[in-house]
């Protein structure tokens, strides 16, 4: 299986702090592993990218610093444009939207990064990126724009791959309350209408969780209109049977935080019912049946009664995709850590440990299923 932790858990808004953060991260969750390499899914701002786009020799200076550190990129995380760990992020992280000319730029700037980044032995590589921008507001001129700039990074894409022989492949991400807000909305949206090549879906696994979509058949549904999972956020959401009950309330009040929007889905008689965050879903959802929330969870560290995560969701959901061949890249992806409730993860060593705690997990539950599968045995 080939996995790597996303390094947007970590603040870094130009190349000297994405250098530390290596220093002071990644070397150590390697270490710490006892492995030779460690993959990254590296998050680059919009700024960084750029400047190492425009900059070959900068391009093979970082990509000597991660060889000498042991360390291997073969997908990005480009959803985040810049400002992650601001102190207020909310709806500014679907900014620009795919209508914008800058998030094309900064997309195209992520695949020349990448290029150049892939280890000797990687087929081709993969960049992750929001599912077109927030729900609202949006146009059909909206629908027109955004695809002719999707249409224009396949070109690009496509002869990137002509030159080097290492194929890039845009993966984009279903959210909660955006365009493509579940992905049945991306399949529906996408295909017939990308190159499927060059443009498919990355499969947060904690977003398909809060959609209460059934993994096998979302996987189903991908490879019936001719697209492909190029990449898996391998995340769980934060789950509560009985949200309306004091306890329930209680454990949810301490998730709620200022900085990201953590969406709220409720199962109620087969309908899933929305909230755009957790504080107003106390309001607006009627808390009798199950709620799941956009709150990535670490894989290895379930929270305390009466809340769960929804791990399961992620087992099943790799479980279909092995069946259908090898495991597409598979990032974890808690970016959480430092809104987490209590202390837990929020100084250096606790993350490093939560991290290296969450690959393991990982390498032994997700691998196991792969396993399995290609054995034809019984997970």
């Amino acid at each position: 299986m080939d996995l790597s932790y996303c390094t947007n858990v970590h603040p870094a808004e130009d190349l000297r702090g994405v250098l530390a953060q290596l220093d002071r991260f990644a070397l150590p969750v390697r270490r710490l592993l006892g492995a030779d390499r460690l993959g990254l899914g590296l998050w680059l701002s919009a700024d960084v990218a750029g400047g190492l786009a425009g900059d070959e020799a900068s391009r093979r200076r970082l990509r000597a610093e991660l060889d000498a550190r042991g360390l291997e990129v073969r997908t990005l995380n480009a959803f985040p444009y810049g400002g992650f760990h601001d102190a207020v992020v909310k709806h500014s992280v679907y900014r620009p939207r795919w209508t914008d000319p800058e998030r094309l730029r900064y997309t195209t700037d992520c695949a020349t990064v990448l290029a150049d980044l892939l280890p000797e032995d990687a087929a081709g590589g993969t960049i992750s990126t929001l599912p077109l921008g927030w729900r609202t507001p949006w146009t059909p001129s909206d629908d027109t724009v955004a695809f002719a700039a999707l249409d224009e990074l396949a070109r690009v894409l496509r002869a990137q791959a002509a030159w080097t022989g290492k194929p890039i492949a845009l993966a984009i991400e279903p959210e909660p309350g955006c365009v493509l807000d579940t992905v049945h909305d991306a399949v529906t949206r996408l295909g017939g209408r990308v190159d499927p090549d060059h443009v498919g879906i990355c499969l947060d696994t904690c977003h398909l969780a809060v959609s209460f979509a059934d993994p096998a058949a979302a996987v189903a549904e991908i490879r019936a209109a001719g697209l492909r999972v190029f990449k898996v956020q391998a995340s769980a959401a934060l789950e509560v049977s009985q949200p309306g009950t004091p306890e329930g309330r209680r454990a949810l009040a301490a998730f709620t935080e200022p900085r990201y929007l953590h969406q709220v889905r409720e199962l109620s008689g087969g309908v899933v019912l929305a909230s755009d965050d957790l504080p107003q879903a106390r309001h607006e959802l009627p808390g009798r049946d199950p709620w799941r929330v956009h709150f990535h969870v670490p894989l290895h560290a379930r929270p305390a009664a009466p809340l769960s995560a929804t791990t399961d969701v992620l087992r099943d959901a790799v479980r279909a995709l092995a069946a259908d061949g090898p495991l597409p890249h598979v990032e974890v992806e808690t970016y959480t850590w430092s809104v987490l409730p209590g202390a837990i993860g929020q100084d250096d060593t606790g993350l490093v440990r939560g991290i290296a705690a969450e690959l393991r997990w990982a390498r032994e539950h997700l691998g196991v299923l792969e396993t399995a599968v290609e054995e034809g045995a019984r997970p």
